[in-house]
């Protein structure tokens, strides 16, 4: 595998590594040779992980690229969590209270090079951390409260290395490359209850009172112990099998922690947290369907270094979208040279990488609903009256929304089936809402993939029925059962 170091600059990483290549951010995020490169591993190195940085995007590309990069979007999320320090705390109790046993002050910083600490005493400790968070270099504080416990983890930027510590960097560093030692966090734990995480004042909720209600109805036919838990339910995962996701998810969001938590206590869930990570970012979600060659609107993935030339390829109107946006939110029409320039400021501002497209007007999106990659129901959704999208949230009520046409899926062209099942199957074998246009010139293209696609009682469900919720309590149920078989086996 090629193994690549991406730095803010080229000067921070000042170390002699074999066969290690060396790139900017810059360079990494918008060099074609990148984007196409296969057997890669990415060692993010940048100074800032935050959220829409350009760290944050070098991780968030290199998956979309296929690469295995470190530290993923997935550990950059759980080092912010104090859920998370608090399990780390408790599951690594008795080395940890072991490790620091002789010291005399009440807070410790240990710092971790690729696995390992200078000293030789806390490099067990070291090493039990790295399988949980794989940075390649972070920093652990801890304090000490009756007991030591893990106050925070950062990543710690590579100006910030001591001087002293260099020397043993540059030895741990040279050892991690050239065994390309993965440390893969394993954790089991199963029972047979069934939660439904719901928000009752969510206003637009991806499925409405009745529909949850036939939820809870099909669980229990199926033989479950059902229940709607809300976000102060965080600490009662691990008494669940099981966790349906009927709340809108977001990466800054608990939903997201919900769904690591319940991953790491190995629950079944929809969404999986996996499934939020890819489907809530539409640079993601670009870069994905441009290297799997799924079609799409033309797309221009824009930065500060490219945005005058958005105008060139794009033409006006075009459509500039937040990459985190939902429901429509975060999405504008340019109509003209001024508008443009301005909004790309805006965006740019909050984001270091944005969506551009091209204006693909229609009179309806088609919504194919699949779980575990199979077709499950097949919507038309209209644009709402006298507007270009959906829902026209600028209306002089609270939203407006067009209206909506649920076929049988042997009504549906076979082209958008198929494109929908592969663009689905990039993501995973979850639930995914794809969402498509057929344009005037006869192509079919995908616009995005919804990781928490809507079930409303009336809509969806109004070829299937009370089948549908059914078929999705059965995909729980199921994947249970295979969950159960697979511990017998280990045991």
């Amino acid at each position: 595998m090629i193994s690549i170091v991406v730095v803010n600059q080229i000067s921070d990483w000042s170390f002699d590594i074999p066969d290690v290549e060396v790139v900017t951010s810059r360079c990494y995020l918008t060099d074609s040779k990148y984007s196409e490169m296969r057997g890669v591993r990415v060692y993010n190195l940048c100074k800032s992980h935050r959220y829409q940085g350009l760290g944050y995007y070098v991780s968030l590309l290199a998956e979309a690229r296929g690469h295995r990069v470190f530290p993923s979007i997935t550990t950059m999320q759980d080092i912010k969590s104090q859920t998370i320090m608090r399990v780390i705390s408790d599951e690594l109790d008795e080395l940890i209270q072991k490790s620091f046993s002789k010291l005399k002050s009440k807070e410790f910083f240990l710092s971790v090079y690729f696995g390992h600490n200078v000293a030789k005493q806390y490099d067990h400790l070291s090493r039990q951390l790295y399988n949980l968070f794989q940075l390649p270099i972070f920093s652990v504080h801890f304090i000490f409260n009756k007991k030591w416990q893990v106050q925070n983890i950062s990543a710690i930027p590579l100006n910030e290395v001591p001087e002293r510590h260099k020397p043993y960097f540059v030895e741990f560093a040279k050892a991690y490359f050239a065994k390309k030692r993965i440390y893969p966090l394993k954790r089991t734990k199963s029972i047979y209850d069934l939660a439904i995480l719901v928000n009752p004042d969510e206003k637009v909720p991806p499925s409405n009172k009745k529909a949850i209600n036939l939820f809870l109805d099909a669980a229990e036919t199926l033989g479950f112990r059902s229940k709607l838990i809300t976000k102060d339910d965080f600490g009662r995962i691990p008494e669940y099998d099981a966790l349906f996701i009927r709340e809108t998810t977001s990466i800054n969001h608990h939903t997201y922690r919900f769904a690591r938590r319940a991953a790491a206590e190995n629950l079944v869930v929809l969404d999986d947290p996996e499934s939020i990570l890819k489907c809530a970012n539409k640079v993601y979600l670009a870069e994905l369907m441009k290297k799997s060659k799924i079609p799409t609107p033309e797309t221009m993935i824009v930065h500060k270094d490219n945005k005058n030339f958005v105008l060139e390829q794009l033409g006006l109107p075009c459509v500039l979208k937040q990459p985190d946006g939902y429901f429509s939110t975060g999405v504008i029409k340019i109509a003209d040279d001024k508008q443009l320039d301005e909004e790309l400021d805006n965006f740019i501002n909050r984001s270091e990488l944005i969506i551009a497209q091209e204006f693909a007007p229609t009179e309806f999106d088609w919504r194919i609903g699949i779980l575990d990659k199979k077709p499950l129901y097949a919507c038309k959704y209209y644009m709402a009256k006298n507007h270009w999208q959906i829902y026209n949230w600028q209306a002089s009520k609270q939203s407006v929304e067009g209206s909506h046409e649920t076929l049988p899926l042997k009504k549906v062209p076979k082209k958008i089936l198929d494109l929908a099942l592969k663009a689905a199957s990039l993501i995973g074998d979850g639930f995914y809402g794809v969402d498509l246009k057929q344009l005037q010139d006869g192509r079919v293209v995908v616009i995005e993939i919804n990781d928490n696609p809507s079930i409303d009682y009336g809509i969806e469900d109004l070829i299937l029925h009370e089948k549908l919720y059914f078929i999705i309590m059965q995909y729980f149920l199921d994947h249970i059962v295979m969950k159960k078989n697979q511990q017998f086996l280990k045991k």
